[in-house]
């Protein structure tokens, strides 16, 4: 299942001053977030702009330097704010796969020498 299904909703795309440049934000490329791994990461029902994922078995899962089984590889971010219902199933979003970024206005903590297989310039 999807969260393709016909449906009304009203927001922006989010706080996006973690972009240092408009670089790379005219080619993200479509990732997909299961809701159950991010769940930990919702707030106000949606995953906010700039959280950062590694991709696992196919899928965007929340980056996290401390673990070692793939997600210790940061390959992106979210682009803009996903709305989550967990009961509708994956969600389909853009994410940012290269570009300048500034670390401090991200949602969640990324050092600036992560291990990374993306192209990202990291700054403070």
């Amino acid at each position: 299942m999807t969260q393709l299904a016909p449906r009304t909703e009203s927001f922006g795309a989010g706080d996006q001053s973690w972009l240092g440049s408009r670089h790379g934000t005219d080619v993200a490329k479509t990732v997909t977030l299961n809701p159950a791994a991010w769940s930990a990461k919702i707030a106000d029902g949606r995953i906010k702009s700039g959280e950062p994922y590694a991709m696992k078995s196919g899928l965007a899962v929340p980056y996290d330097a401390t673990k070692s089984d793939g997600s210790e590889v940061l390959a992106g971010f979210v682009f803009t704010d996903q709305p989550v219902d967990a009961a509708r199933g994956n969600i389909a979003a853009p994410g940012v796969w290269h570009g300048r970024i500034i670390l401090s206005k991200l949602p969640s903590t990324v050092a600036a020498d992560a291990t990374q297989s993306g192209q990202f310039l990291l700054e403070a």
